[in-house]
């Protein structure tokens, strides 16, 4: 009896009954997806991230710059020579790369060591071989000027002036060198690089570091010999890599080849003088 009064009421369409499944036509029900509550922040498009709701930006805009190679703030002009990051390619080199070039040094008529370093000059190894001619000539000058002065007798007293003097000597000697053959270059119509040059003649001094230790020895024929091999080393190493260079510059070239020759064995003769010289 129970089952029949159901089944006569699921069959008839009784007022105000809630509706099974389907919406009769005409009933509003609410969707959400018309909704602000959909998408954070509310935009027009539905699904996809607007201009309007994009990610929040960084203060200063640094990282949202797309810049090659550096994450440093980009300048223009001579601006851009005291930054950090205009100095930075010049030394990311391997150690691989300084051994390397430290050994085509030491190898002067060869003449490839331009070529090699063309496209990836560095500040790197020029910077560290003048440091340690600096800390050997030093320490060197140092030792052999107080075993001279214990084996006479006579009283040894410290002169600071080494360092400063060798400091001044490798350090300008690396820099304004290379910028003085650079102004001369682009004068003759035969410009080369700037880093290139500085990246040459730093490791054209690396001979001298084997040199100064062989300083040690306590005869002057020695020292003389050492000096003169040292200097004939490194002037024919700067010599054979930009003869080719410098031959564009018309007939003047050889002029400027030889100026570049002497003044290596200038800058040897000056080591030997003062550094290799032993004063009691």
């Amino acid at each position: 009896m129970m089952s029949s009064n159901y089944t006569a009421i699921d069959n008839q369409n009784v007022s105000g009954s809630v509706p099974a499944v389907a919406d009769p036509p005409g009933q509003v029900a609410v969707k959400f997806t018309e909704s602000n509550l959909q998408t954070f922040p509310p935009s027009s498009s539905q699904g996809k991230i607007s201009a309007a709701s994009g990610p929040p930006r960084d203060a200063d805009d640094t990282f949202s710059k797309p810049v090659s190679g550096s994450d440093e703030p980009q300048h223009g002009g001579w601006f851009r020579a005291f930054t950090i990051a205009a100095y930075k390619p010049y030394f990311d080199v391997d150690t691989s790369d300084v051994l390397e070039r430290i050994k085509d040094s030491l190898l002067p008529f060869t003449g490839s060591f331009s070529e090699k370093t063309a496209d990836n000059p560095d500040l790197y190894g020029p910077f560290w071989i003048c440091s340690t001619l600096v800390f050997v000539a030093a320490s060197i000058g140092t030792f052999i000027t107080y075993i001279a002065h214990k084996l006479h007798n006579k009283e040894w007293n410290y002169d600071i002036n080494l360092v400063t003097w060798s400091a001044g000597l490798f350090y300008g000697y690396s820099t304004i060198v290379p910028l003085c053959l650079f102004v001369v270059l682009k004068y003759f119509s035969a410009p080369s690089g700037l880093v290139q040059l500085l990246c040459l003649y730093g490791y054209s001094l690396f001979v001298f570091i084997p040199a100064l230790c062989l300083s040690l020895v306590p005869w002057e024929i020695v020292r003389w010999v050492v000096a003169g091999v040292a200097g004939f080393m490194s002037a024919t190493f700067v010599a054979t890599n930009l003869k080719h260079h410098i031959a564009s510059a018309g007939e003047r070239w050889f002029f400027i080849v030889a100026a570049i020759f002497l003044l290596q064995l200038a800058l040897a003769l000056v080591l030997r003088v003062y550094l290799f010289n032993v004063t009691v």
